[in-house]
């Protein structure tokens, strides 16, 4: 093998150890920070690249998805000196990765410390009872707390929720007797407005009965009272019809014959059914003349016939 060939292998050689070298593939949403002889030359976006071997190389290598960080458990000290240990949970991406790489030497450490200290500050302006319900409130404030921060670092921070919030033991019994005492409180007016509502349900039930019951009453006397002065209407009506036919029949030929025949036939019916009904009878003197008797009850009605 002559020494030119040897030559030529060796730089195959080498130019096949530095394009090993030298490539680079950024994968998606990633991004490489690349330093030339020590100093900042460019970032890599994701695709393939080609680096100057023992020149250049990627100092800094970040991912550009959403991160999502634990914040550790700590104790805070409520408004009300009551302390309470609160852990929370913290959303952010690098927006700017040069200055991730060069504006700070840890963001995760960095945005978790004043995740935590912003917390305990949050905590310290508000009574325990308004924690539980002001959790929006905390959440928003160590966002912007972190958020501002944050600028210098390429780092934006998309939101922070508090996972739990754990009171002393002693605190939590006497929340919970509150909050039996609360409901139990809540049951005793239930069950009072519904006494109170069927106590109502009950007279107004009571007095709808009673008005109803002095309606029908009325309605009945009317009809009872209708139905009298009707009947004496009929009677009355019958009556005069009776009479205004008898005085017609007396007017006519035969008429007055037949009156003495009615009455004779009256008087002695009525005058056989006095020893039925009565021991003791008044009897007239003319008991015995009944020809003198409807003479005269004759001779009144050809009076008041004249008339």
């Amino acid at each position: 093998m002559t020494p030119t060939l040897i030559a030529l292998i060796a730089v195959a050689i080498l130019v096949i150890i530095a394009l090993v070298k030298g490539a680079v593939i950024v994968p998606q949403k990633s991004a490489f920070i690349i330093e030339r002889l020590g100093k900042f030359d460019r970032t890599l976006e994701a695709g393939f690249h080609i680096l100057i071997p023992f020149v250049d190389r990627a100092a800094y290598v970040f991912g550009l998805k959403e991160q999502v960080v634990d914040i550790p458990a700590q104790i805070c000290i409520t408004k009300d000196n009551v302390s309470v240990e609160v852990d929370g949970i913290i959303y952010l991406e690098i927006q700017d990765p040069h200055k991730a790489a060069y504006g700070i030497d840890n963001y995760l450490r960095a945005a978790t410390q004043l995740a935590q200290t912003t917390l305990r500050s949050a905590i310290g302006k508000i009574d325990l009872d308004k924690t539980f319900e002001e959790r929006e409130k905390i959440n928003t404030e160590v966002i912007d707390a972190i958020d501002q921060a944050a600028m210098t670092w390429g780092v934006k921070v998309l939101r922070y929720e508090i996972k739990d919030i754990t009171p002393p033991i002693s605190v939590k019994q006497a929340m919970e007797a509150q909050m039996t005492a609360e409901r139990q409180k809540r049951a005793d007016i239930a069950t009072s407005e519904g006494l109170r509502q069927s106590m109502i349900n009950q007279s107004e039930g009571e007095k709808q009965k009673q008005i109803n019951e002095a309606t029908g009453k009325a309605a009945q006397v009317t009809l009872i009272a209708e139905a009298d002065a009707k009947r004496i209407e009929v009677i009355a009506t019958a009556t005069a019809e009776g009479i205004n036919k008898v005085a017609t029949a007396i007017k006519e030929q035969g008429g007055i014959e037949a009156l003495n025949m009615r009455l004779a036939e009256q008087y002695i019916t009525q005058f056989g059914n006095l020893a039925k009904t009565n021991n003791t009878i008044i009897m007239p003197s003319n008991v015995a003349d009944v020809a003198g008797i409807i003479a005269t009850a004759m001779s009144t009605v050809k009076e008041v016939r004249a008339s």
